[in-house]
């Protein structure tokens, strides 16, 4: 029996022209320069540079005066250490101070891949049959930072699938830090980044048992004082830069799902936020909030995180923690079992492991599921994105990386009660790269990181070589009579 997969003729492309207005720093030094030379010049010639680039960029972006006026903001000790009063710059003199520390970032200019599907909590003024889904992307711009966007999408009751227009404009976060860290898990985390293990000791026994941002930024700085050297100072920075790592980000409600994108935000998530896999988790009380993981790179470390929200307005984000919490591919199951959490994850970058929890964020103990045997993913299997639930067990769709470094996708059914228990997995890949998705970013790559089942049907997003996204339907019934064939030997 071989599987009907239908590729459906829709494509989701990336779009050079959809730009976010970054705060651009060059150092304090440069920095210094440039609000000199700002203010050396006349308020009449201020006036006559700024007023033509509101009018401009207004066009481009929303509010760009209140862009402006943050990231003058953000220079307000510049100004302290040039003996400049912030409070007596006129308006349009603090927007053009502003403009000279922004730049446009093409947020999809470079890769637009591995998509996530959820359900959309506004289910409301719908046919019967039709569904919202909100879908998740990785989009690289230049640098190669990543970045998380999103699109909203109608499937209808014959499983045909529309994707929104995405809007013109882009739109970053509020960021808020008032999180409470746990002494014990946070320096554990920090004990795994490299930082140097005396400063970590030292700072340790200065905090309580739970410490607040201001309490942990408050003890660096009487710390960094003492040092002279630069070296030692950057170890105390780097503390910083993992307390960075747990904030909330919220929205306006004015935006639209495709406004708003999730940028790197701390340090050790400086070059990318990569492949977050959403998915809907049902509590034991039959309440739903969605979660997704996600990876976190600074260029040298890589850094599993926990993303959560109710609306897509509010996100809280925090890092993952454990033996289990190492490497990519960490994806949580959409809901407890036997009373814990459960986590596949790729620990060792080659095969699929899985581990429970007590806890959300703390993952120990992880236990081998899936090796590589067949000849499509030697090279490593993974997972692509969380198990999806069925009466006859989890459906996992899996990555196999073979010959020539080709992607393809497979998948397999674990035990309802027990998914460490394998109960199929296709011999053959469910999809590979057609001629028409071997070429772009990353040649002969197929990539999901999540899919979902609507009227008999799994729907499965997928990333064509880093490019754009398709979409792949498959008929579940069909799919698990092959999964039950294909028995785990």
């Amino acid at each position: 029996m071989r599987l009907s997969i239908e590729r459906k003729p829709i494509r989701i492309n990336p779009d050079s022209k959809r730009v976010i207005a970054r705060f651009f720093f060059n150092g304090n030094d440069r920095a210094k320069e440039v609000i000199e030379r700002v203010m050396s010049i006349t308020e009449e010639v201020a006036f006559g540079i700024i007023s033509p680039l509101l009018q401009e960029y207004s066009k481009r972006h929303r509010n760009i005066t209140r862009v402006l006026d943050r990231h003058c903001a953000k220079l307000k000790p510049l100004f302290g250490d040039l003996d400049i009063d912030f409070k007596s710059l006129t308006e349009y003199r603090k927007l053009l101070i502003g403009s000279y520390f922004t730049h446009e970032y093409s947020i999809e200019s470079a890769a637009f891949f591995n998509p996530s599907i959820v359900s959309d909590p506004d289910q409301t003024e719908l046919q019967e049959g039709n569904r919202r889904v909100i879908i998740s992307f990785r989009a690289v711009g230049e640098g190669h930072i990543s970045s998380i966007t999103f699109r909203r999408a109608l499937i209808d009751q014959n499983n045909n699938i529309t994707v929104l227009p995405s809007g013109s404009y882009i739109d970053e976060a509020e960021i808020i830090r008032n999180a409470v860290y746990n002494r014990k898990l946070f320096f554990q985390k920090a004990a795994v980044t490299q930082i140097n293990i005396d400063v970590l000791k030292e700072l340790e026994t200065k905090l309580d048992a739970h410490f607040e941002y201001s309490n942990l930024r408050r003890v660096i700085l009487d710390s960094q004082n003492l040092k002279e050297s630069q070296t030692e100072k950057i170890e105390y920075d780097k503390v910083l830069w993992l307390a960075d790592s747990y904030y909330e980000i919220v929205f306006s409600l004015d935006t639209d799902i495709s406004d708003r994108v999730i940028f790197p935000i701390s340090e050790y998530e400086r070059k990318g936020i990569e492949d977050a896999r959403f998915v809907e988790f049902r509590g034991e009380d039959g309440s739903l909030v969605y979660y997704a993981t996600y990876t976190a790179y600074d260029g040298a470390l890589i850094m599993p995180k926990l993303l959560q929200t109710n609306d897509f307005y509010h996100f809280k984000m925090m890092p993952l923690y454990g033996a289990g919490a190492q490497n990519k591919n960490l994806a949580l199951f959409p809901r407890k079992i036997n009373g814990k959490f459960a986590m596949i994850s790729r620990i060792d970058g080659c095969n699929n492991y899985i581990m429970y929890s007590d806890k959300i964020n703390i993952w120990e103990k992880p236990l081998l599921l899936q090796q590589p045997k067949f000849t499509w993913e030697f090279i490593q299997i993974g997972n692509c994105g969380s198990p999806v639930e069925t009466e006859h067990g989890w459906i996992v769709i899996t990555h196999g990386v073979g010959p020539m470094r080709r992607y393809v996708l497979g998948a397999s059914l674990l035990k309802l009660d027990d998914p460490t228990i394998e109960i199929g997995r296709l011999k053959e890949p469910l999809l590979i790269p057609n001629n028409d998705e071997r070429e772009g970013y990353v040649p002969n790559v197929l990539y999901s990181c999540g899919s979902l089942i609507h009227n008999g049907k799994l729907i499965i997003p997928y990333g064509i070589s880093d490019s754009s996204t398709a979409f792949a339907v498959v008929d579940l019934e069909e799919l698990i009579t092959k999964l039950k064939e294909d028995e785990v030997e």
